[in-house]
């Protein structure tokens, strides 16, 4: 606890779920935090600010970062994590679903590093930052009934990694690192419960640790992503799935 003292960071998608958990979990750190969503405000613990934001409209991009530079001076962590499923296969996908989709999924995630590095370049003291993007195990094993998802969540693996490289080779002390959740116990499991209670059962059990992540363990490990003790990694993916990816689908 403690080691995020005296830094300022952007959340996205963190009205609920790992969103939530990540902003709550950097504030106990000791960051000033800065948390945005399309809906409405939750409840949040102290150092704990909440703007409203829709993630694939660059300029509210700016305006979001320029409070965040005007109120502390300066950005020190993006964790981009605004979610959208549309689910629908590539045969029932709407030119509307898809738009919306790679906007808030992928877009939404461009805008966001391409703003923070502006800022972070500029941090007093010289250029600094950390920046967080949240992928998907579907970035590795596509969900035939969401061609969307599937297909912007492994546009964010590869964005991840051209951030990286591009601020590592500029000399701009800004690292870009990807988060790959497995199942994790969010909202989305809520809706399930009502339609089908034995989902949230099959979905756990293709982790060999056979459940559900809670929201707080993949924002422990975002946690360690923007620490200082993650110095050296960038470009890098981290995945927390339970093993989901390391055993065979035919065991």
């Amino acid at each position: 606890m403690g080691n995020l003292a005296g830094k300022v960071a952007i959340v996205t998608g963190a009205a609920s779920g790992i969103g939530k958990a990540t902003a709550i979990r950097l504030a106990a750190d000791g960051a000033q935090v800065i948390a945005t969503d399309l809906a409405p405000a939750p409840a949040y613990p102290a150092g704990i600010e909440f703007l409203q934001q829709d993630v694939a409209d660059p300029a509210r991009w700016a305006e979001v970062v320029d409070h965040a530079v005007s109120k502390h001076g300066r950005l020190d962590i993006l964790v981009n994590n605004a979610g959208y499923t549309v689910q629908k296969s590539i045969e029932n996908v709407t030119m509307a679903d898809w738009d919306r989709g790679i906007g808030v999924l992928l877009t939404g995630v461009m805008l966001g590093c391409q703003t923070a590095i502006k800022a972070m370049k500029a941090n007093p003291g010289g250029s600094c930052g950390a920046i967080v993007n949240v992928a998907s195990t579907t970035a590795y094993a596509a969900l035939p009934g969401d061609v969307t998802y599937t297909s912007a969540k492994s546009g964010v693996r590869m964005l991840t990694k051209s951030v990286a490289v591009h601020c590592a080779q500029q000399g701009y002390n800004i690292r870009c690192n990807a988060m790959v959740p497995g199942a994790t116990d969010t909202g989305v499991f809520t809706k399930m419960d009502a339609i089908d209670p034995q989902l949230r059962h099959l979905v756990a059990k293709t982790s060999p640790l056979g459940r559900l992540a809670d929201p707080a363990e993949i924002a422990n490990a975002i946690a360690f992503l923007v620490s200082d003790g993650c110095g050296f990694m960038t470009g890098s993916e981290l995945l927390v799935d339970g093993g989901a990816l390391a055993v065979h689908p035919g065991f």
